[in-house]
């Protein structure tokens, strides 16, 4: 199979450090339908000279989309848009293992980037039969209060309803495979905090933003729910784990 032609030049909006953002060029990229599954990207210094980036830069965005499993690096063949999303997670690895590891700091910001890139979508592509299935989540998690298993479960299913909302199999895929990720990030984060209506509260504006199909309504209310997760992630953590996550 053939090398992909370079991504159309494009000036890169520079409101998130320059990583991230190029980050999430390339999931958006590689979620248009141009590049199959299998198919190898553009070599380094052709993407770098494309986007107008620097190859250290590219090189961390890179990295973090082979973490999610949506690239395969292959020694001296080139990096390749995975065939299947791997299991990222296996059930054998546990949140314990990863705290204070490198790798949580990627997973947290690869989650970030994914819910971002794809609530703004579902805004765009969800049926009603999916708008009524996340206002019937967000009132399971209204309901279960205190039962704080009820409104995790019910808040992941939230987060992945909404994925496969947005239509694009390939992310949705990913997310999916995080779920062991996004689980346990929800019970550390609700079991401090020891109550759900602040969590509640952020989730309503992005249901609303979906069922709207208000594009940029959807991407700004994802982008303070997982700007607050975060935060209360990091808070919840002990203060030597907390150094880790910051580095």
């Amino acid at each position: 199979m053939g090398e992909l032609a370079p991504l159309p030049d494009r000036p890169l909006r520079r409101r998130e450090p320059a990583t991230v953002e190029l980050t999430r060029e390339l999931l958006t990229y590689l979620a248009s339908g141009d590049v199959t599954p299998g198919q190898r990207l553009p070599g380094e210094r052709a993407l770098s000279e494309a986007l107008g980036v620097g190859r250290a830069a590219l090189r961390e965005a890179i990295k973090s989309l082979i973490l999610l499993g949506v690239l395969e690096q292959r020694q001296g063949d080139g990096t390749y848009l995975a065939k299947e999303p791997s299991s990222l997670l296996p059930k054998v690895i546990e949140w314990g293992v990863l705290l204070g590891n490198n790798q949580l700091t990627d997973l947290i910001e690869a989650r970030q980037l994914l819910e971002v890139t794809l609530a703004p979508q579902a805004a765009r592509n969800r049926s009603a039969a999916a708008a009524a299935r996340l206002t019937q989540l967000v009132e399971e998690m209204r309901a279960a209060s205190h039962d704080y298993d009820r409104y995790i479960e019910a808040d992941v299913e939230f987060h992945l309803e909404l994925a496969a909302a947005s239509g694009n199999e390939v992310l949705t895929g990913v997310l999916s495979n995080i779920r062991s990720l996004i689980e346990a990030w929800a019970h550390r984060v609700i079991e401090s905090a020891q109550e759900t209506e602040s969590s509640l509260a952020m989730h309503v504006p992005v249901l609303e933003a979906v069922v709207e199909q208000d594009e940029e309504r959807a991407r700004a209310a994802m982008q303070a729910l997982m700007d607050r997760a975060t935060r209360r992630l990091r808070l919840s953590l002990p203060a030597a784990e907390q150094r880790a996550v910051e580095g």
